[in-house]
């Protein structure tokens, strides 16, 4: 009886393995290779997450003002909050968000918005297991200017919706150089990246751009560093990464081969994170098997 429960906890353990790899017979996909081990080390363990609430982070971004803190939120069911975090796990702070709900926020992210030389927050309620909404949103808000115990904060709200039916995604990015939104599927075979631009959010509303299927599936997380000279994408076991060339849109960027970073795999890794200098970056999990999350970062070489 012991070692049926011993083999049948390994294979649950394998389960996001066997999914993150797999891939349809009507698709013939790359190799994955061997991860790049001269470009980034090894993770480094920073510090437990010490506010309790964060126990399904799903998202992490850098701030672009204040040095050394993160934003991150809890995923679907959660409070409609961002958490404030040091690179060591403290907190620092929460932002509010009022008039909206946490049906499932699933990433967030950092870039420009309407007001020029100010960074703004991009929450994504992105996530949808069975693919049974119409609609999903992107709420907006301007970075803080203070670090406060609790900021309350009225977002701007963009409703948009799939040109082929409803999706699942977890991964959400703002292009620093073209200001544009990506938003890439989660559940599909082979997943695919949809965009659109900043002026959405004055309409409202907006179908997005289907631009583009990548050869893995089950993403989790993205990001594109401050200067928009890399793109780093992971699902449960790997970390996907393109260096950018002048000139080139994100796109065109991502049609070339990824290269293959250093990843320790998580509990249920669902964030990842460039630091402001794009010299590093970093992943957290949500809580499971009562293990409690850890920041780790991964520095370059």
């Amino acid at each position: 009886m012991k070692y049926f429960l011993v083999k049948t906890f390994m294979l649950f353990l394998a389960l996001p393995l066997w999914i993150s790899v797999k891939v349809p017979q009507a698709k013939v996909l790359p190799v994955i290779p061997a991860y790049q081990d001269s470009l980034f080390t090894g993770p480094k363990s920073m510090g437990k997450i010490h506010n309790k609430a964060i126990d399904e982070a799903s998202g992490l971004v850098f701030s672009r003002m204040h040095p050394g803190i993160l934003y991150t939120h809890n995923d679907s069911g959660g409070d409609p909050i961002v958490y404030m975090l040091d690179t060591t796990g403290r907190h620092v702070g929460q932002i509010k968000l009022l008039g909206v709900e946490n049906r499932d926020w699933e990433d967030i992210a950092i870039g420009p918005g309407p007001e020029k030389d100010r960074p703004y927050i991009y929450v994504g309620e992105i996530g949808d297991n069975n693919a049974k909404y119409d609609q999903i949103k992107i709420f907006r808000i301007p970075e803080p200017n203070l670090l406060q115990d609790e900021v309350e904060v009225n977002p701007e709200i963009l409703i948009l919706n799939y040109p082929d039916g409803a999706k699942d995604a977890e991964t959400l990015m703002v292009d620093p150089i073209s200001h544009d939104i990506f938003i890439l599927s989660k559940r599909d075979s082979v997943n695919i990246l949809y965009r659109a631009p900043q002026s959405a959010f004055a309409q409202g509303e907006y179908v997005l751009e289907r631009i583009m299927e990548l050869p893995f599936t089950m993403s989790v997380a993205g990001d594109i560093s401050a200067d928009g000279s890399q793109i780093i994408i992971k699902n449960y076991l790997m970390v996907f990464y393109w260096e950018r060339e002048i000139g080139e849109t994100v796109p065109e960027a991502l049609k070339r081969k990824a290269k293959i970073l250093p990843y320790k795999p998580e509990p249920q890794g669902e964030a990842i994170a460039f630091d402001p200098q794009g010299e590093a970056y970093y992943t957290l999990s949500e809580m499971r098997f009562n293990i409690h999350p850890v920041l780790y970062r991964y520095g370059k070489k």
